[in-house]
């Protein structure tokens, strides 16, 4: 597969910064920028918005995350966020009296605080699991689903170490035991192949300003078939049955529009943030995501291996995911350190005793060359 060359180019990133930190946050494209600032103006002639845009607009971005994840656009649903998402599917998966739901230790607080208030108005329990050190997650997630698991909701990768969950081998040992998935794919889709059909989740939210390189306060969210029916956490307009005909919106109507259209968020037509999100998905559509996993994995993989004659410690591809690198001080942080990452431009995350480096196809040689000259202390 060949290395995709470096986009810098698209991006509004001077040559003196280097931003090695999608995980935090990706930066805007030039395409994306123009696409949001697009989309703002629509509503300088609002006599110009038809009502057919309400639907087409976001038919567009339904289609290209379709598109992305591989899967129907009649699952996927408009979110503003993964709180939301997961609030969406709480409300739709069966849970009782003495049932858990498994979840990773130090996971990303939106993917627990809603399973603590159901397990605490369900009566059931929130099992966290813990890794082996040096381990991926996967062992430990699949030790603990049993017969008193009712959902396991887990990332793909840890938002903080990258480190992995076979979604797969999860996934078939859910449906052994008749327990449901939901996947919070933020720090991963995009970056990180992953194949719904084999998964088979029963919900998968991801938001958009991270790895899929879009604004933030959208997001989309998988719901399979088989919640079709569901029941959303909001009733608004749009996502009735026949709600294209405005003259007759108050013939109100029992129905939904078909799908995942009836969790999608209230004023979800919302020119600036789907069409900024749409150009995002262009973008990592352009390069299939297989192929931006592989050059990351190159990316991340010679910043290991430079960091580790300074002695710095890294996972190994396949223990950690291909674009998400975690590099750890054995001695602890050197004293300084943020001092001298902010004095050079060098922006990563600190994680404990931990450096997240994230970077994209916007990262050059020259990034790299900073940030390892800045942990050499030079």
């Amino acid at each position: 597969m060949q290395t995709i060359p470096c986009q810098r180019d698209r991006f509004a990133i001077p040559a003196d910064v280097h931003y090695l930190n999608c995980a935090y946050m990706s930066p805007l494209s030039h395409r994306v920028s123009a696409a949001i600032s697009e989309g703002a103006r629509r509503k300088e002639a609002p006599w110009e918005y038809r009502p057919a845009d309400f639907f087409s607009i976001c038919e567009d971005f339904r289609g290209r995350a379709a598109r992305l994840t591989g899967a129907g656009a009649d699952t996927i649903a408009i979110v503003p966020s993964v709180s939301y998402g997961l609030a969406v599917a709480a409300r739709n998966l069966p849970f009782g009296s003495g049932q858990e739901v498994v979840t990773l230790a130090d996971q990303f607080p939106s993917n627990i605080y809603v399973w603590q208030d159901l397990a605490r108005r369900k009566g059931g329990s929130v099992v966290t699991v813990q890794r082996d050190a040096g381990a991926a997650w996967s062992e430990a997630v699949l030790d603990a689903i049993g017969p008193d698991t009712g959902i396991v909701a887990v990332p793909h990768c840890h938002w903080a170490d990258g480190r992995v969950v076979d979604l797969e081998a999860v996934g078939k040992k859910c449906r052994s035991v008749g327990a449901a998935l939901v996947l919070d794919l933020t720090q991963s889709l995009g970056a990180m192949p992953i194949d719904f059909k084999a998964v088979q989740p029963d919900f998968a939210v991801a938001a958009c300003y991270k790895w899929l390189m879009g604004p933030y306060g959208i997001g989309m969210l998988y719901v399979d078939p088989r919640h079709h029916v569901g029941e959303p956490i909001e009733h608004n307009w749009i996502n009735r049955g026949g709600s294209e005909d405005f003259t007759r919106l108050v013939d109100y109507r029992d129905d939904f529009q078909p799908g995942a259209r009836r969790f999608d968020m209230g004023e979800k037509s919302n020119p600036p943030l789907l069409q900024g999100a749409s150009a995002a998905l262009d973008f990592l559509l352009e390069f299939g995501v297989e192929g931006i996993a592989h050059s990351l994995g190159l990316a991340t993989e010679a910043i290991a291996k430079e960091a580790a004659s300074l002695g710095l410690i890294a996972a190994p591809i396949g223990t950690r995911a291909a674009h998400f690198l975690s590099l750890g001080f054995p001695d602890g942080v050197p004293t300084g350190l943020t001092e001298r990452l902010a004095e050079r431009q060098v922006f990563v995350s600190l994680r404990g005793s931990s450096l997240r480096v994230t970077p994209h196809l916007y990262n050059n040689d020259a990034d790299r060359e900073a940030l390892i000259a800045t942990l050499r202390g030079g």
